[in-house]
Protein backbone atom coordinates (compact mmCIF):
# COMPACT_ATOMS: atom_id res chain seq x y z
CA UNK A 1 0.00 0.00 0.00
CA UNK A 2 1.06 3.47 -0.72
CA UNK A 3 2.46 5.74 2.42
CA UNK A 4 0.40 8.06 4.37
CA UNK A 5 0.12 11.22 2.23
CA UNK A 6 2.52 13.53 2.80
CA UNK A 7 0.46 16.58 3.54
CA UNK A 8 -0.40 18.81 6.22
CA UNK A 9 -3.36 16.28 7.40
CA UNK A 10 -3.68 15.69 11.13
CA UNK A 11 -3.48 12.02 12.71
CA UNK A 12 -6.84 12.59 13.70
CA UNK A 13 -8.11 13.64 10.55
CA UNK A 14 -6.43 10.67 8.96
CA UNK A 15 -7.97 7.62 11.77
CA UNK A 16 -11.56 9.67 10.84
CA UNK A 17 -11.09 9.09 7.34
CA UNK A 18 -10.41 5.56 7.97
CA UNK A 19 -13.32 5.39 10.23
CA UNK A 20 -15.38 6.55 7.31
CA UNK A 21 -14.23 4.14 4.80
CA UNK A 22 -14.21 0.92 7.16
CA UNK A 23 -18.02 2.40 8.00
CA UNK A 24 -18.95 2.88 4.89
CA UNK A 25 -18.05 -0.52 3.19
CA UNK A 26 -19.61 -2.51 5.90
CA UNK A 27 -22.70 -1.12 5.14
CA UNK A 28 -22.24 -1.87 1.50
CA UNK A 29 -21.11 -5.12 2.76
CA UNK A 30 -25.09 -5.76 4.61
CA UNK A 31 -26.72 -5.09 0.78
CA UNK A 32 -26.93 -8.86 0.67
CA UNK A 33 -26.52 -10.64 -2.49
CA UNK A 34 -22.82 -10.33 -3.99
CA UNK A 35 -24.12 -7.79 -7.14
CA UNK A 36 -25.47 -5.31 -4.77
CA UNK A 37 -22.74 -5.25 -2.32
CA UNK A 38 -20.06 -4.55 -5.55
CA UNK A 39 -22.82 -2.15 -6.76
CA UNK A 40 -22.25 -0.47 -3.36
CA UNK A 41 -18.95 -0.41 -3.06
CA UNK A 42 -18.56 1.26 -6.68
CA UNK A 43 -21.14 3.93 -5.02
CA UNK A 44 -18.56 4.67 -2.11
CA UNK A 45 -15.46 4.59 -4.09
CA UNK A 46 -17.05 7.50 -6.12
CA UNK A 47 -18.42 9.44 -2.93
CA UNK A 48 -14.48 8.95 -1.43
CA UNK A 49 -12.84 10.86 -4.08
CA UNK A 50 -15.82 13.03 -5.89
CA UNK A 51 -15.34 11.10 -9.19
CA UNK A 52 -17.43 11.27 -12.32
CA UNK A 53 -17.50 7.97 -13.02
CA UNK A 54 -16.97 4.81 -11.11
CA UNK A 55 -16.66 0.73 -11.91
CA UNK A 56 -15.70 -2.28 -9.82
CA UNK A 57 -15.03 -5.42 -11.89
CA UNK A 58 -14.92 -8.95 -11.12
CA UNK A 59 -12.50 -10.98 -13.29
CA UNK A 60 -14.55 -14.33 -14.74
CA UNK A 61 -10.80 -16.51 -14.78
CA UNK A 62 -10.45 -16.65 -18.06
CA UNK A 63 -9.25 -12.94 -18.85
CA UNK A 64 -12.59 -11.39 -18.82
CA UNK A 65 -15.30 -9.55 -16.84
CA UNK A 66 -17.49 -11.78 -14.67
CA UNK A 67 -18.97 -8.47 -13.02
CA UNK A 68 -19.16 -5.05 -13.98
CA UNK A 69 -20.91 -2.03 -11.88
CA UNK A 70 -20.71 0.79 -12.44
CA UNK A 71 -22.05 4.68 -11.08
CA UNK A 72 -22.03 7.77 -13.31
CA UNK A 73 -23.52 6.25 -16.64
CA UNK A 74 -27.32 6.08 -16.65
CA UNK A 75 -29.22 2.74 -17.90
CA UNK A 76 -30.41 4.69 -21.11
CA UNK A 77 -26.36 5.36 -21.92
CA UNK A 78 -25.01 1.61 -20.75
CA UNK A 79 -27.99 0.54 -23.39
CA UNK A 80 -26.51 2.25 -26.48
CA UNK A 81 -22.84 1.00 -25.73
CA UNK A 82 -21.75 -1.04 -28.42
CA UNK A 83 -20.50 -3.41 -26.13
CA UNK A 84 -19.77 -3.86 -21.46
CA UNK A 85 -16.00 -3.62 -21.02
CA UNK A 86 -14.40 -6.64 -21.68
CA UNK A 87 -11.10 -6.45 -18.85
CA UNK A 88 -9.01 -5.42 -22.19
CA UNK A 89 -6.18 -2.19 -22.38
CA UNK A 90 -6.13 -0.46 -19.24
CA UNK A 91 -8.82 -2.32 -17.11
CA UNK A 92 -6.64 -5.82 -18.60
CA UNK A 93 -3.32 -4.44 -17.40
CA UNK A 94 -4.90 -3.28 -13.53
CA UNK A 95 -6.30 -6.88 -13.90
CA UNK A 96 -3.35 -9.08 -15.00
CA UNK A 97 -0.24 -7.08 -13.52
CA UNK A 98 -2.49 -6.28 -10.81
CA UNK A 99 -0.98 -2.52 -11.21
CA UNK A 100 -2.12 0.22 -9.64
CA UNK A 101 -3.07 3.06 -12.46
CA UNK A 102 -2.81 6.63 -11.77
CA UNK A 103 -2.80 8.26 -15.40
CA UNK A 104 -4.11 12.03 -16.48
CA UNK A 105 -4.68 10.99 -19.94
CA UNK A 106 -5.92 7.53 -20.39
CA UNK A 107 -5.27 7.95 -24.26
CA UNK A 108 -1.22 8.64 -23.81
CA UNK A 109 -1.14 4.77 -22.45
CA UNK A 110 0.15 2.77 -25.36
CA UNK A 111 -1.69 0.15 -23.47
CA UNK A 112 -4.88 1.92 -23.78
CA UNK A 113 -7.16 0.81 -26.35
CA UNK A 114 -9.90 3.13 -26.38
CA UNK A 115 -13.28 2.98 -25.85
CA UNK A 116 -16.59 1.08 -27.35
CA UNK A 117 -18.68 3.10 -29.53
CA UNK A 118 -21.36 5.52 -27.66
CA UNK A 119 -19.37 5.38 -24.24
CA UNK A 120 -19.26 7.99 -22.20
CA UNK A 121 -15.43 10.81 -23.04
CA UNK A 122 -13.00 10.09 -20.24
CA UNK A 123 -9.51 11.50 -19.29
CA UNK A 124 -7.99 10.48 -16.08
CA UNK A 125 -8.25 6.86 -14.81
CA UNK A 126 -7.34 5.72 -10.99
CA UNK A 127 -7.44 2.12 -10.87
CA UNK A 128 -6.54 -0.59 -7.97
CA UNK A 129 -6.59 -3.74 -7.77
CA UNK A 130 -8.60 -5.38 -4.69
CA UNK A 131 -6.94 -8.40 -3.48
CA UNK A 132 -6.13 -10.65 -0.59
CA UNK A 133 -2.74 -11.95 -1.18
CA UNK A 134 -2.19 -13.37 -4.00
CA UNK A 135 -5.86 -13.68 -4.58
CA UNK A 136 -7.45 -11.07 -7.34
CA UNK A 137 -10.94 -10.39 -6.23
CA UNK A 138 -12.07 -6.99 -8.41
CA UNK A 139 -10.55 -4.17 -9.51
CA UNK A 140 -11.64 -0.61 -8.68
CA UNK A 141 -11.61 1.89 -11.48
CA UNK A 142 -11.83 5.83 -10.96
CA UNK A 143 -12.35 8.48 -13.79
CA UNK A 144 -12.51 12.22 -14.02
CA UNK A 145 -13.08 14.36 -10.73
CA UNK A 146 -15.80 16.13 -10.39
CA UNK A 147 -13.77 19.46 -10.18
CA UNK A 148 -11.65 18.92 -13.37
CA UNK A 149 -8.67 18.18 -11.82
CA UNK A 150 -6.67 14.71 -12.07
CA UNK A 151 -6.70 12.07 -9.34
CA UNK A 152 -4.33 13.16 -6.60
CA UNK A 153 -2.13 10.85 -4.62
CA UNK A 154 -4.20 11.07 -1.81
CA UNK A 155 -6.84 10.07 -3.93
CA UNK A 156 -4.67 6.99 -4.53
CA UNK A 157 -4.05 6.04 -0.79
CA UNK A 158 -8.05 6.56 -0.19
CA UNK A 159 -9.18 4.38 -2.63
CA UNK A 160 -6.17 2.06 -1.87
CA UNK A 161 -7.20 2.08 1.92
CA UNK A 162 -10.83 1.03 0.37
CA UNK A 163 -9.56 -1.99 -1.17
CA UNK A 164 -8.35 -3.30 1.41
CA UNK A 165 -11.81 -3.15 3.15
CA UNK A 166 -13.90 -4.29 -0.13
CA UNK A 167 -11.75 -7.22 -0.35
CA UNK A 168 -12.83 -8.04 3.55
CA UNK A 169 -16.44 -7.41 2.38
CA UNK A 170 -16.10 -9.51 -0.99
CA UNK A 171 -14.56 -12.35 0.64
CA UNK A 172 -17.90 -12.51 3.02
CA UNK A 173 -20.09 -12.13 0.58
CA UNK A 174 -18.95 -14.79 -1.29
CA UNK A 175 -18.61 -17.39 1.29
CA UNK A 176 -22.54 -16.03 2.07
CA UNK A 177 -23.41 -17.00 -1.40
CA UNK A 178 -21.53 -20.41 -1.16
CA UNK A 179 -23.63 -20.91 2.13
CA UNK A 180 -26.50 -20.38 0.45
CA UNK A 181 -25.99 -22.63 -2.27
CA UNK A 182 -24.72 -25.32 -0.26
CA UNK A 183 -28.20 -24.87 1.78
CA UNK A 184 -29.98 -25.33 -1.47
CA UNK A 185 -28.43 -28.46 -2.19
CA UNK A 186 -29.54 -30.01 1.21
CA UNK A 187 -33.18 -28.98 0.29
CA UNK A 188 -32.67 -30.41 -3.09
CA UNK A 189 -31.18 -33.95 -1.24
CA UNK A 190 -34.20 -33.87 1.59
CA UNK A 191 -36.88 -33.26 -0.93
CA UNK A 192 -34.88 -36.18 -3.25
CA UNK A 193 -34.96 -37.59 0.28
CA UNK A 194 -38.88 -37.44 0.73
CA UNK A 195 -39.83 -38.11 -2.15
CA UNK A 196 -38.14 -41.32 -2.22
CA UNK A 197 -39.13 -42.46 0.76
CA UNK A 198 -42.81 -41.65 0.82
CA UNK A 199 -43.95 -40.49 -2.99
CA UNK A 200 -42.28 -43.85 -4.39
CA UNK A 201 -43.21 -45.71 -1.87
CA UNK A 202 -47.03 -44.66 -2.25
CA UNK A 203 -46.78 -45.27 -5.96
CA UNK A 204 -45.52 -48.76 -5.23
CA UNK A 205 -48.41 -49.34 -2.66
CA UNK A 206 -50.85 -48.11 -5.57
CA UNK A 207 -49.21 -50.57 -8.31
CA UNK A 208 -49.66 -53.38 -6.28
CA UNK A 209 -53.50 -53.03 -5.35
CA UNK A 210 -53.89 -52.01 -8.82
CA UNK A 211 -52.02 -55.66 -9.47
CA UNK A 212 -54.83 -57.11 -7.07
CA UNK A 213 -57.37 -55.87 -8.16
CA UNK A 214 -56.75 -57.31 -11.75
CA UNK A 215 -56.75 -60.28 -10.45
CA UNK A 216 -59.37 -60.58 -8.45
CA UNK A 217 -62.51 -61.45 -9.67
CA UNK A 218 -64.73 -59.94 -6.40
CA UNK A 219 -63.20 -56.72 -7.89
CA UNK A 220 -65.99 -53.48 -7.33
CA UNK A 221 -65.99 -50.22 -8.43
CA UNK A 222 -65.70 -49.17 -5.01
CA UNK A 223 -62.15 -50.56 -4.78
CA UNK A 224 -61.26 -48.94 -7.67
CA UNK A 225 -62.26 -45.44 -6.58
CA UNK A 226 -60.25 -45.57 -4.04
CA UNK A 227 -57.11 -46.87 -5.81
CA UNK A 228 -57.69 -43.55 -7.96
CA UNK A 229 -58.51 -41.42 -5.12
CA UNK A 230 -54.65 -42.71 -3.37
CA UNK A 231 -53.16 -42.11 -6.76
CA UNK A 232 -54.76 -38.70 -7.12
CA UNK A 233 -53.54 -37.93 -3.44
CA UNK A 234 -49.92 -39.24 -4.28
CA UNK A 235 -49.79 -37.07 -7.62
CA UNK A 236 -50.87 -33.96 -5.34
CA UNK A 237 -47.92 -34.96 -2.85
CA UNK A 238 -45.53 -35.07 -6.37
CA UNK A 239 -47.08 -31.42 -7.44
CA UNK A 240 -46.40 -29.90 -3.76
CA UNK A 241 -42.35 -31.49 -4.02
CA UNK A 242 -41.68 -30.07 -7.00
CA UNK A 243 -43.50 -26.50 -6.47
CA UNK A 244 -41.77 -26.05 -3.28
CA UNK A 245 -38.82 -26.79 -4.95
CA UNK A 246 -38.85 -24.71 -7.94
CA UNK A 247 -40.00 -21.97 -5.71
CA UNK A 248 -37.07 -22.18 -3.69
CA UNK A 249 -34.67 -21.97 -6.56
CA UNK A 250 -36.16 -18.18 -7.17
CA UNK A 251 -36.04 -17.32 -3.37
CA UNK A 252 -32.17 -16.13 -3.31
CA UNK A 253 -31.90 -14.80 -6.54
CA UNK A 254 -32.83 -10.99 -7.85
CA UNK A 255 -35.35 -10.15 -10.73
CA UNK A 256 -32.14 -9.56 -12.93
CA UNK A 257 -30.00 -12.87 -11.79
CA UNK A 258 -33.48 -14.89 -12.55
CA UNK A 259 -33.88 -13.55 -16.25
CA UNK A 260 -29.83 -13.72 -16.66
CA UNK A 261 -29.85 -17.58 -15.34
CA UNK A 262 -33.10 -18.35 -18.05
CA UNK A 263 -31.39 -16.97 -20.72
CA UNK A 264 -27.55 -18.91 -20.06
CA UNK A 265 -29.43 -22.30 -20.02
CA UNK A 266 -30.44 -20.86 -24.09
CA UNK A 267 -28.76 -21.67 -27.24
CA UNK A 268 -27.96 -18.25 -28.09
CA UNK A 269 -25.89 -17.38 -31.52
CA UNK A 270 -22.60 -15.61 -31.20
CA UNK A 271 -24.32 -12.93 -33.62
CA UNK A 272 -27.06 -12.43 -31.19
CA UNK A 273 -26.72 -9.52 -28.24
CA UNK A 274 -29.17 -9.85 -24.97
CA UNK A 275 -29.06 -6.82 -22.79
CA UNK A 276 -30.86 -7.13 -19.42
CA UNK A 277 -32.66 -3.88 -17.65
CA UNK A 278 -34.30 -5.53 -14.46
CA UNK A 279 -33.99 -4.59 -10.91
CA UNK A 280 -30.90 -6.27 -8.92
CA UNK A 281 -33.01 -6.94 -6.64
CA UNK A 282 -34.96 -10.05 -4.19
CA UNK A 283 -38.92 -9.06 -5.80
CA UNK A 284 -41.30 -8.04 -3.59
CA UNK A 285 -44.01 -9.78 -5.72
CA UNK A 286 -44.86 -13.47 -5.62
CA UNK A 287 -41.99 -16.09 -6.59
CA UNK A 288 -44.72 -17.98 -8.89
CA UNK A 289 -44.92 -14.91 -10.84
CA UNK A 290 -41.34 -14.53 -11.20
CA UNK A 291 -40.85 -18.28 -12.59
CA UNK A 292 -44.05 -17.00 -15.12
CA UNK A 293 -42.08 -13.84 -16.16
CA UNK A 294 -39.08 -16.03 -16.65
CA UNK A 295 -41.29 -18.60 -18.78
CA UNK A 296 -42.60 -15.90 -20.94
CA UNK A 297 -38.94 -14.19 -21.70
CA UNK A 298 -37.69 -17.18 -22.54
CA UNK A 299 -40.46 -18.18 -25.07
CA UNK A 300 -40.42 -15.02 -26.14
CA UNK A 301 -36.12 -15.08 -26.92
CA UNK A 302 -36.89 -18.30 -28.40
CA UNK A 303 -39.19 -17.38 -31.02
CA UNK A 304 -36.70 -14.56 -31.60
CA UNK A 305 -33.78 -17.07 -32.31
CA UNK A 306 -36.17 -19.00 -34.33
CA UNK A 307 -37.38 -16.95 -36.67
CA UNK A 308 -36.53 -13.27 -36.47
CA UNK A 309 -32.84 -13.40 -37.03
CA UNK A 310 -32.28 -10.33 -35.34
CA UNK A 311 -28.89 -9.33 -33.79
CA UNK A 312 -29.75 -7.63 -30.51
CA UNK A 313 -33.11 -8.16 -28.02
CA UNK A 314 -33.52 -5.96 -25.38
CA UNK A 315 -35.42 -7.00 -22.36
CA UNK A 316 -37.07 -4.55 -19.93
CA UNK A 317 -38.53 -5.10 -16.53
CA UNK A 318 -39.93 -2.29 -14.40
CA UNK A 319 -41.90 -2.22 -11.03
CA UNK A 320 -44.58 -0.01 -9.60
CA UNK A 321 -46.49 -0.44 -6.35
CA UNK A 322 -49.37 -1.68 -8.96
CA UNK A 323 -47.79 -3.44 -11.94
CA UNK A 324 -45.14 -5.27 -13.34
CA UNK A 325 -44.59 -4.21 -17.13
CA UNK A 326 -42.01 -6.43 -19.25
CA UNK A 327 -40.97 -5.21 -22.73
CA UNK A 328 -39.09 -7.53 -25.39
CA UNK A 329 -38.02 -5.66 -28.02
CA UNK A 330 -35.10 -6.68 -30.85
CA UNK A 331 -34.05 -6.14 -34.13
CA UNK A 332 -35.51 -8.43 -36.43
CA UNK A 333 -37.49 -9.06 -39.46
CA UNK A 334 -40.59 -8.95 -37.72
CA UNK A 335 -44.19 -9.62 -39.10
CA UNK A 336 -47.16 -7.89 -40.84
CA UNK A 337 -49.63 -7.76 -37.61
CA UNK A 338 -52.57 -8.47 -40.02
CA UNK A 339 -51.26 -12.14 -40.31
CA UNK A 340 -50.51 -12.81 -36.47
CA UNK A 341 -53.61 -15.38 -36.08
CA UNK A 342 -51.88 -17.39 -39.41
CA UNK A 343 -48.16 -17.09 -38.15
CA UNK A 344 -46.86 -20.47 -37.33
CA UNK A 345 -44.48 -21.08 -34.35
CA UNK A 346 -43.94 -18.14 -33.15
CA UNK A 347 -45.22 -18.90 -29.58
CA UNK A 348 -47.11 -15.95 -29.81
CA UNK A 349 -50.06 -17.68 -28.27
CA UNK A 350 -48.55 -19.87 -25.24
CA UNK A 351 -47.22 -15.75 -24.48
CA UNK A 352 -50.82 -14.71 -24.09
CA UNK A 353 -52.19 -17.17 -22.08
CA UNK A 354 -49.42 -17.10 -19.15
CA UNK A 355 -50.37 -13.05 -19.24
CA UNK A 356 -53.94 -14.04 -19.39
CA UNK A 357 -53.38 -16.42 -16.32
CA UNK A 358 -51.82 -13.81 -14.21
CA UNK A 359 -54.52 -11.43 -14.93
CA UNK A 360 -52.35 -9.29 -17.22
CA UNK A 361 -52.39 -7.28 -20.44
CA UNK A 362 -50.46 -7.69 -23.79
CA UNK A 363 -49.16 -5.55 -26.57
CA UNK A 364 -47.81 -6.94 -29.46
CA UNK A 365 -46.01 -4.29 -32.19
CA UNK A 366 -44.35 -5.58 -35.55
CA UNK A 367 -43.84 -4.49 -38.96
CA UNK A 368 -42.01 -6.28 -41.76
CA UNK A 369 -38.26 -5.30 -41.49
CA UNK A 370 -39.00 -3.53 -38.46
CA UNK A 371 -38.29 -5.80 -35.75
CA UNK A 372 -41.00 -6.89 -32.98
CA UNK A 373 -41.80 -5.18 -29.70
CA UNK A 374 -44.08 -7.30 -27.27
CA UNK A 375 -44.82 -5.30 -23.77
CA UNK A 376 -47.03 -7.26 -21.12
CA UNK A 377 -48.60 -5.65 -18.02
CA UNK A 378 -49.07 -7.41 -14.69
CA UNK A 379 -51.28 -5.67 -11.90
CA UNK A 380 -49.58 -6.69 -8.31
CA UNK A 381 -52.48 -5.95 -6.65
CA UNK A 382 -54.59 -8.71 -7.99
CA UNK A 383 -51.85 -11.09 -7.01
CA UNK A 384 -51.89 -10.18 -2.95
Amino acid sequence: MTNLPSSHQSTKFILEQLKDIAASVMSAAEAGNTEKVLQRIAEVSQELVQAKYAALGVPDGHGSLKYFKVVGITPEEIARLEHYPEGKGLLGAIMNEREILRLENMKDDSRSVGFPANHPKMDNLLGVPIQVGKQLLGMLYLCDRQDGQPFSIEDQWLIETLAGYAALAITGTQLSDQIAKITLLEERERVGMELHDGVIQSLYAVGIKLKLLSLSEKATSTDLDQVIANLDNTIEDIRGYILNLKTATYHKKTIFQSINDTISRLAIPETLKIKIHAPDEIPLFPLDLLESICQIINEAISNTVRHANASIINIILEQTSDVIRVTIEDDGKGFNLKDIDNVKGLGLRNIRQRVTINHGTMRVESDKNSGTHITFEIPIKSLR
